[in-house]
């Protein structure tokens, strides 16, 4: 087998399994986009497309892909930044990382992360009053999940004092002043397009000042490739710290895709149905609408007349909006969760009753275990979950991240077995 740098729409076809009419449509919808020969206008693909897809790696490295797991060589630690409810806390410690203090300002959140794990160390607070020095060459990753945030730019390259004023400042702030070996900062997909790439660019330049490498190109991950029964995506931006050479790798992405029943029947992401829980309610007049939608239907699968009615100016506005009076199918992955479910723009209304998801069929789609607790009232509870990194996306991010840390710690010690070789025959 010879492996090359391009590859034919049939080779990728057999390579991956799947019809070329299906890479003819991934290509159209984005999913995997092909490149031309210029010569013959046929469809190529590159090898580094291809390599985030398991059975194109089973194919060239022979092994089949069994998983991102992978067991830290010693005890690895993690300081986290905007922790809220502990999404990724807790799929970082499932993967074996250790959590030596979380820092978050929501007092409910903080509950919640206190009564989940009484040894975490819980920062509560605004992070501009925390300095964090010393931790400094203590910890091995600061993770942190800032908001997206614009900034004014005087010139191309931007410095860390041009991001004041913003909590991507304080996410820089606190790696100058720990300076892990890799830091992680999740957000939004919107970041890669947010003033027009501008402020991604700013990141990595600020970044990239304070001593760090950031891994390119920026990935944005999709959870339900992780085994998470969610279409919600998430970017992940990796630091490097500068005198480290050696390569981040993303994790890899599984074949299998859990739907909705998976979430919240027994089965093999849970080893029960999801228990009984409090959640929100329609009003009668959206209870009414939504009584009248199909399984994976939405406004338009309303009458015509009652379309106009419920979706009023937006009826004759463009774009599909299909997340307005949505019905979820038992057969496919949720779509993304927020913080209210049962607010216009974005219904996720339950399969077979005409009601929202409870609080706990809502942190089953995210991943969390049915006994992790969240406080305060049912609005800040569907706030905390809607707003976490899914647990099992955090897992495999944290085998990433340890497989990087086992590396450098082996490199390390074969550094120092040498020094030691050396030290010994000159005696």
């Amino acid at each position: 087998m010879v492996i090359k740098d391009y590859y034919s729409i049939s080779e990728v076809s057999e390579i991956l399994e799947k019809s070329t009419e299906t890479l003819r449509r991934w290509d159209s919808s984005g999913k995997l986009l092909a490149a031309r020969e210029p010569m013959s206008d046929y469809r190529i693909y590159r090898k580094e497309q291809l390599v985030l897809f398991p059975r194109f790696n089973e194919y060239i490295n022979g092994p089949k892909f069994l998983g991102n797991q992978v067991s830290p060589n010693k005890e690895y630690s993690v300081l986290e930044l905007f922790a809220g409810a502990g999404g990724l806390g807790l799929g970082l410690e499932k993967a074996g990382l250790k959590c030596v203090a979380l820092n978050e300002i929501d007092k409910w959140a903080c509950n919640t992360l206190r009564q989940n794990r009484p040894h975490w160390n819980v920062l509560e607070g605004d992070i501009k009053n925390y300095n964090f020095s010393n931790y400094e060459n203590k910890v091995d990753v600061v993770t942190g999940g800032f908001p997206c945030q614009a900034f004014s730019y005087a010139g191309k390259k931007l410095g860390l004092n041009d991001t004041r004023g913003t909590l991507f400042y304080e996410f820089a702030r606190v790696v100058n002043e720990v300076k892990p070996k890799i830091c992680l900062g999740e957000n939004v997909k919107g970041l890669l397009s947010h003033e027009k790439g501008r402020t991604l660019e700013g990141m990595i330049s600020v970044l990239d000042e304070i001593g760090y490498n950031v891994v390119t190109p920026v990935q944005v991950l999709k959870a339900v490739n992780f085994k998470v029964p969610q279409k919600r995506e998430r970017l992940i931006l990796i630091g490097v710290r500068k005198d480290i050479d050696l390569q981040y790798k993303y994790p890899l992405p599984y074949d299998n895709v859990y739907h909705l029943s998976d979430a919240l029947k027994k089965g093999e992401l849970f080893e029960c149905d999801v228990p009984k829980s409090s959640g929100s309610k329609y009003p009668k007049h959206k209870r009414d609408v939504l009584k009248l939608v199909p399984q994976k239907g939405y406004w338009r699968d309303l009458p015509l007349d009652i379309q106009k009615e419920y979706m009023q100016k937006s009826f004759y506005l463009g774009g599909g909006k299909t997340g307005m009076a949505r019905r979820i199918g038992w057969d496919e992955p949720c779509l993304t969760l927020t913080c209210s479910p049962a607010q216009k723009q974005t219904e996720r209304c339950h399969p077979e009753e005409t009601r929202p998801f409870t609080v706990r069929e809502y942190a089953r789609i995210q991943t969390f275990p049915d006994n992790w607790a969240f406080d305060g009232s049912i609005s800040q509870q569907y706030k905390q979950i809607g707003n976490a990194v899914p647990v099992n996306l955090a897992k495999e991010i944290g085998y990433s991240l340890i497989k990087f840390l086992n590396e450098y710690d082996e490199i390390n010690q074969e550094n120092l077995a040498s020094i030691s070789l050396e030290s010994a025959s000159m005696v």
